[in-house]
Order: structure tokens, then C-alpha cells, then sequence
């Protein structure tokens, strides 16, 4: 009954304020912009439950919104200063936050398949849609993209995805330190820096000239040096003082964005007043704003103020992607449908022959690269802002800025299902995959017939700390153990300690048998089910019971429900995480307690040494 009367509530709400006229508002003597930012956070607001309830991804119910109380909808905004200045200051605080998010000393220390990849898969993806472009305009079927910068932008919108859907995705199934997640990250920032190159260049496209293109960039690494600069000396200072009241922290980081906004605005009206004259060096308030986020994060309390920022991301959010669905032209032809949905169908289809195959090639294993591929399949809400600054410069249609966000809202939707079939999706393409010459890893211990003292079942964090363990105070074991997992870029650093690993799908009852669990002596399940694909504990305990049944077998529980059932399908210990990690919390906080926590810590290290000083495969 709550719940009815909650929704009966917010419906007469939204019914009365659709009803209510700029008119009224005004009356009150409200300002206009106030209405407008008002108009929208509440429809805005709405919707976004209604689509979270249908499992929709909030962007697309802000783009929604914004057509609906559009001039082409209601018509509840109408003002264009007011719709640009929602969109500008979304814009720019949107970037902010893109930059702040962006580690670049992360991005370096990628591997050799992230980097690879994320260096040749955007430019390529770009050929691809511009070919796909021209062989439209080949058979006559261009209408709609018939503009001189069309084919361009179409390869450029979908060669990225969309890190915000993605990454929220990754964060809510706890799978962003899974390999799928490790990849799906390393190639989404990439695709931010390939997108801020892209920005860096679209004031040239059209005319391209070298000497343009090189003062920009020149302004661009001018306003990096003072913007890092600054970074490192005085802002320091400046939010020592605002961590004395916390609240300001919020206060001082757009101040700082807005900062460097202002700096990099400034440089034409310098070289004027300096030199008389000097060619462009201005930088745009987006890539400015970028540039604030990307030196902000370099701070040593970086997080703090990316926490304290991020509360208000949404807001932020909210406000660009409002704006930007606010100023899609009515839509009148049918040439805007057809485009959006061929943008939706060559991203999908761009994963699967560029993304898979790069990442395959680069050293990924067949079903990761699959996965992580499946998972991009959605363009990017980067692409969405070169389309605003496109439209801004004359270089697209209203026909194609309305298709990119209607595409973008297509690949939304269909991210969610994306995202939870992909492994179901890659293990029908398996046997395709296969046939064209995707093969799983060859196998590289040949030893059939060798006995095991001990089979790990999947190598994550557990096993990575178990078997540094083991190679620390037992090393005679690590030559007696065989490690299974789909992981082929951890497997030569498994091998260099001294273990045998096997390439396998552990919900294939024939990659155990193949692998000899039947004659292992002890066989440990480490993965904990929420990171197991068509398989979990219960099944896989089952399963090795009834190949071995001298096997002793440990597995792990999440839930203390299921602990019983795992020992009933043959385990002969079920260890739990949470429990042992209370357990070991217990010991600490007793030990604070009574004052020895220093005395315990010294003990410990000098038993099992530093945390920071362990050389485990998995950092």
C-alpha cells in the first residue's frame, strides 16, 4: 500500500508540474534559468526511477528527458540561451569529472595486450566506419550522410564506448578486478585519450592546416604545464586549508576547474596585449576542464576529492545529457532512424571484427577478448560530446546529431543484456570462433598421465596469495601443483615459480578430466561464485566428487546458506572469506584493546613480512 500510494503521489506530482506553464513559474518571480534547471532535475528525476525500475541506464532517461520537455515535446523549455547555457555548464563540469577519473600512471603500467590494443583499435574502428561510410555512398544508399565530414564522424562515434555504463556495470556485479574488467578498463581509457585527441583536432577539420592544429596544441601543452604546476605547489596549500572544513572541498575543486577554464581562455587576450597579434592558442572550456580533472587527480588526496566531487556528479550529469536531448531538432525524415540504427549495428559489429581480434592477437585468450568485446558494445557518451561541439562548428547535419543520440540511447538499452549474455553469447560463437582460427591456447604440459599433490580450481586474488605462500614456506610443493584457469596473461608467471597450469573452462566436465583432477590428491576451489561463469561452488564440488572420490576437496561459500550444500555435494571443508577475515579482525581489535597492537603488528611482519613487499602474481 506504501508503495501504491508513493506512485499514485509522484504521478498526480508529475501531472500537476507537466501542467504548470513557464508563465506560472515566473509569476513567482522565479528567474527563468532557475525554472528551466528546476524543469529539468524534476522530469528528469522521474523518469530516471521509472527507467532504473525497468533496468534502464539512467543516461538514456536524461536524453529522454530532455526531448520530452524540448521544443520538439511539451515545449516546457523553449528558451535557446537557457538550453545552451544548461548544456555548456553540464559540458564542462562533465569533463571535469572524466578527467579527474583518468590514471595516467595506471594507463602505463598496462600490459602489453591493453596497450596494443588500446593504441590501434580507435583509428582503426574510425577506417572502418568511413569505409563503411563510402560503401554506403557506393551502392547509393548515403542519404543523410552525404556531408563532407560525415563518413569521419560516423567512424569516430562508433569507435568509442560508453566508460560510464560500463564501468557502473563492472562496479555493481563486483567484476571490475575480474580480467573481462581489467580489459574492458585499460581499453576504455584509451578510448578517452583517443577522444580528447579527436577534441584537440575538430576545430581544424575544417580546414586543415598543420599550423592551426600545432598552436592549438601548443596553447593545449602550455595550459598542461600551468594547470600541473600549479597543481603541485599552490593547490596543495589551498586544500590543506579546505580539509579544515570539508564542505569547502567541493567549493574549491570547481573553483579549480573553472580556474583553469578561465586560464585557458585567457591566451589569445594575452598574446594580443603581449605581442599585438598571435595566431589561435585559446583552449576550448571542455578541454580545459579535462585538463583541470587529469592534473586535480594527481594530488596526494586525490580521492577525497574525487569522493566529495563525485556526490555531485550526478547533478552534473544530469544537467549535459538533459541539455543535449533539449536540442535535438524535430525529427523529419525517416533517413534519421535509419542512420541511428546503422550507427547501433556497425558499433556492435566493429567489436567483434576489430576489438576481439586485436585483443586475441596482443596475447588474450579466446574467451576474455570475447567477452570484454561483447561488453564495449555501445558508443560512447564521449562521442556524444564531439557531436555537441560538431553541430557547434557546422561540421554535421541536425539529421546526424539526432541519430547519434538516438543511436546512443539504442546501445544504452541493449547494454544491460549485453553485458549479463556475454558469456553465454561467446560460448554459442565458440565453436565459429574456433573454425576461423581462434583457437584456445595449445596446450603446454603435455604430461597426461602426472599426478597432482594439489589442483587449484581458477587463479584470482586467493590463489595468487595462496600460492606465494606456499612458494615462501613450503617451495618443495610448488612443482606438485597444477593451476586451471582461463587466464592465459598470468599463465608464464605461474610456470616461472615453478607450478603447472592448464588452459580450461572449469564448468567443462571434460577440461577436469583432461587435466587429471581424477588423480590429484587435494583439490581447492578459490573462486567465489559471483566471479564463476556457468558453473558455481555446488556444481563444481559435484562434479570432482564423481571424478574423484579419494580427492580431498575445499571449497568456499559466500553465503552461510550455502556453506551445508557445498559439504553435501561432497566438500570436505567449505572455507568462508567473511568468516576467516572476522576472525582475523577479532584478533587485531582485541589486541587494540589492550594496547599490544604495535607489539602484534612487529610480530606479524617479522613473521610473514610487509603487505607492500610480496611479489604475488596478482598485485
Amino acid at each position: 500500500m506504501r508503495q501504491l500510494g508513493v506512485r499514485i503521489s509522484l504521478s498526480v506530482a508529475a501531472i500537476l508540474f507537466l501542467f504548470a506553464t513557464p508563465a506560472y513559474a515566473l509569476g513567482t518571480e522565479m528567474p527563468p534559468l532557475v525554472y528551466d534547471i528546476g524543469v529539468s532535475l524534476f522530469v528528469g528525476s522521474i523518469l530516471a526511477i521509472i527507467f532504473v525500475r525497468l533496468k534502464v541506464p539512467s543516461i538514456a532517461a536524461f536524453l529522454v528527458c530532455g526531448i520530452l520537455i524540448g521544443p520538439i515535446g511539451l515545449k516546457l523549455i523553449t528558451h535557446p540561451k537557457n538550453i545552451e547555457t544548461i548544456s555548456e555548464l553540464g559540458f564542462i563540469l562533465l569533463l571535469f569529472m572524466i578527467g579527474m577519473e583518468i590514471d595516467l600512471r595506471r594507463t602505463l603500467r598496462s600490459g602489453k595486450m591493453i596497450i596494443a590494443t588500446g593504441v590501434l583499435q580507435y583509428p582503426l574502428t574510425v577506417l572502418f566506419g568511413l569505409l563503411v561510410v563510402k560503401g554506403f555512398a557506393w551502392v547509393g544508399l548515403s542519404d543523410g550522410l552525404d556531408g563532407p565530414y560525415d563518413a569521419l564522424y560516423f567512424g569516430i562515434f562508433i569507435a568509442g564506448s560508453s566508460t560510464l555504463l560500463v564501468i557502473k556495470l563492472f562496479q555493481e556485479k563486483y567484476e571490475l578486478d575480474t580480467e573481462p574488467g581489467r580489459i574492458a578498463l585499460g581499453l576504455l581509457v584509451f578510448q578517452d585519450f583517443w577522444a580528447i585527441v579527436v577534441i584537440i583536432l575538430q576545430p581544424s577539420f575544417s580546414s586543415p592546416e598543420l599550423w592551426p592544429v600545432v598552436m592549438s596544441s601548443v596553447g593545449i601543452l602550455i595550459l598542461s604545464v600551468i594547470s600541473y604546476g600549479l597543481a603541485k605547489s599552490l593547490v596543495p596549500i589551498v586544500f590543506r586549508w579546505l580539509a579544515k572544513e570539508p564542505q569547502l572541498i567541493l567549493v574549491g575543486a570547481i573553483g579549480w576547474c573553472f580556474t583553469i577554464v578561465f586560464i585557458g581562455g585567457s591566451f589569445d587576450y594575452v598574446g594580443q596585449y603581449i605581442f599585438g597579434t598571435i595566431p589561435t592558442m585559446a583552449v576550448a572550456t571542455g578541454m580545459s576542464a579535462l585538463i583541470a580533472g587529469m592534473t586535480i587527480a594527481t594530488l596526494p588526496y586525490a580521492r577525497e576529492i574525487v569522493a566529495k566531487v563525485g556526490i555531485v556528479r550526478d547533478f552534473f550529469i544530469t544537467l549535459f545529457f538533459v541539455g543535449l536531448g533539449m536540442s535535438v531538432p524535430p525529427i523529419t525524415s525517416v533517413n534519421v532512424i535509419v542512420i541511428a540504427l546503422a550507427l547501433a549495428f556497425f558499433a556492435i559489429i566493429s567489436r567483434q571484427l576489430i576489438f576481439f581480434p586485436l585483443l586475441y592477437f596482443t596475447g588474450g585468450d579466446q574467451r576474455h577478448a570475447q567477452v570484454a568485446s561483447i561488453r564495449l558494445a555501445q558508443l560512447s557518451e564521449f562521442g556524444l560530446v564531439i557531436a555537441y561541439l560538431g553541430t557547434q562548428y557546422h561540421h554535421i547535419s541536425d539529421e546526424l546529431a539526432s541519430a547519434i543520440i538516438i543511436a546512443f540511447i539504442l546501445t544504452a538499452l541493449m547494454t544491460p543484456t549485453l553485458y549479463k549474455y556475454a558469456y553465454v553469447i561467446h560460448k554459442s560463437l565458440a565453436p565459429v570462433l574456433q573454425f576461423m582460427g581462434f583457437r584456445e591456447p595449445a596446450e603446454e604440459d603435455p604430461d597426461g598421465e602426472k599426478e597432482y599433490d594439489l589442483v587449484l580450481l581458477g587463479f584470482h586474488r586467493v590463489a595468487s596469495s595462496l600460492l606465494h605462500e606456499i612458494a615462501k614456506h613450503k617451495p618443495e610443493l610448488v612443482t606438485r601443483i597444477l593451476v586451471i584457469d582461463f587466464n592465459v596473461g598470468l599463465h608464464a608467471a605461474i610456470r616461472k615459480l615453478g607450478a603447472h597450469v592448464r588452459y580450461g573452462d572449469l564448468s567443462n566436465d571434460e577440461t577436469l578430466l583432461h587435466a587429471g583432477i581424477d588423480r590429484a590428491k587435494v583439490i581447492v576451489a578459490t573462486i567465489p561464485d559471483d566471479i564463476l561463469r556457468g558453473t558455481s561452488n555446488k556444481k563444481l564440488v559435484q562434479t570432482v566428487r564423481n571424478m574423484n572420490k579419494d580427492a580431498v576437496i575445499i571449497a568456499n561459500a559466500e553465503e552461510l546458506s550455502s556453506a551445508e550444500e557445498v559439504y553435501a555435494c561432497g566438500a570436505d571443508y567449505v572455507y568462508m572469506g567473511r568468516v576467516n577475515t572476522a576472525r582475523a579482525l577479532e584478533e587485531i581489535i582485541t589486541h587494540t584493546m589492550e594496547g599490544s597492537l604495535q607489539d602484534f603488528r612487529r610480530a606479524q611482519e617479522e613473521l610473514h613480512g610487509h603487505h607492500h613487499e610480496r611479489t604475488e602474481i596478482l598485485k
